[in-house]
């Protein structure tokens, strides 16, 4: 099974002291250059540890605000995200993608959430709280941003609530206590489902991994015997890299598992042709197959700074109090972005059980089918089915961190 949570995808904006081209191609990979390009900035800063990203959660808070944005501020918005949601036959694709991600079965059905916590006195735009309220069913709330404590506690009861369990670690604002701060959009996205096809706990090894640094450790492994969606490609760089699609249950949402084919290989080379152009074409061609599959168990949370990454992206005007422009959010206020958050967790188990102290050790019957064995660092995707939106993307360099 696999549980993540997203917690806080946290935009904060402020008064300042002073007063694209569109890449959309097709619905079913709306926002995948997107995800792709927002994980290819965060692979490249951050080489070599473990991480995951939700570019769904990211995209819908950054599409409430595109919502709010006019000038260089919207353009820049509309380029990273490769749409507009001033088009109508945008905003009624991602509504329906939106749509079927909340219609799935109660064992596979994410769960997004979008709130705007606003300073109280504020005037927003009545257009922009009616656009708001329709954007994947967000409500404004009101807080009292002079008091810090009130309000982080105000936030991470909202995300709380919005996570099964009401697991967070708790935000922590670098400006929260500033007076300037008067609005913050906060989004979350958590995703539990169990395997379409489990592995079983008494399957389950103490095998090497060789982590990025070329160090060995022994690492609960698990095992499963199936038939799954499998290729692979020959990159341009005369590398190759396998592909494996593990789909949960209900086939509307999988896990692709991307490794490279020679254990020489490093991850860095074979990554970064996860892009728009090539992941869709993989995911497109795998072949099925009965397969040996061995995954490490593994759990990965990040925090990251966005104000880091989104300028890569072009996203650079609305943290610059004299650049900013969200007069589409308030008339009377000159507003810009002061704190850019997003926390991930994944976890990856058997059936859901978290690890326990003591690992079962069996002896696995030798089998003829092709083995897959993730015993190096890998990348992986969660991509729903339908709509082709990547969920989640991250990589697992070391099992044990």
């Amino acid at each position: 099974m696999l549980s993540l949570s997203i917690l806080s995808l946290l935009l904060t904006l402020c008064f300042p002291n002073v007063g694209g081209r569109d890449h959309y191609n097709d619905s079913k990979n709306l926002n995948v250059k997107f995800a792709l390009a927002l994980y290819q900035n965060l692979a490249e800063a951050d080489n070599g540890t473990n991480l995951v990203v939700s570019p769904a959660s990211i995209s819908l808070s950054l599409g409430l605000l595109q919502l709010g944005a006019q000038g260089n501020t919207f353009e820049q918005l509309k380029h990273a995200l490769g749409y507009s949601l001033h088009d109508e036959n945008i905003q009624n694709i991602l509504h329906a993608i939106y749509k079927e991600m909340m219609n799935t079965s109660q064992d596979t059905a994410p769960q997004l959430a979008c709130t705007l916590f606003i300073q109280s006195g504020i005037h927003l735009s009545p257009q922009f709280i009616e656009q708001a309220a329709r954007w994947i069913n967000n409500t404004v709330q009101q807080t009292n941003f002079s008091e810090p404590n009130r309000t982080a506690g105000q936030m991470n009861e909202w995300i709380a609530t919005n996570i099964e369990g009401g697991e967070t670690n708790g935000l922590s604002l670098k400006t929260i206590d500033s007076p300037l701060n008067q609005m913050a959009v906060v989004s979350t996205m958590y995703f539990k489902s169990t395997w379409r096809r489990k592995f079983t706990f008494t399957d389950t090894q103490t095998l090497s991994f060789t982590t990025s640094e070329g160090i060995t450790q022994k690492v609960p492994t698990m095992y499963l015997t199936a038939e799954v969606n499998y290729g692979e490609f020959l990159l341009d760089s005369l590398e190759r890299v396998t592909v494996v699609e593990l789909p949960y249950v209900g086939e509307t949402v999988s896990m692709f598992v991307v490794l490279p084919s020679d254990k020489r290989t490093s991850l860095a080379e074979t990554e970064k042709h996860l892009t728009a152009q090539t992941f869709p074409l993989w995911s497109n061609i795998l072949r099925r197959k009965k397969m040996d599959i061995f995954l490490p168990r593994f759990t990965i949370r990040n925090c990251l700074d966005l104000k880091m990454v989104l300028p890569a992206l072009g996203i650079t005007d609305m943290f610059d109090p004299m650049r900013a422009d969200f007069k589409g959010i308030s008339e009377h206020e000159n507003l810009y972005i002061t704190e850019a958050i997003h926390e991930a967790r994944i976890e990856v188990t058997e059936d859901g059980t978290k690890a326990s102290g003591t690992t079962a050790m069996v002896l696995l019957k030798r089998s003829r089918a092709p083995v897959f064995k993730a015993d190096r660092p890998f990348n992986f995707l969660l991509r729903q089915v339908g709509t082709g939106s990547i969920l989640f993307i991250g990589r697992l360099t070391n099992p044990m961190e």
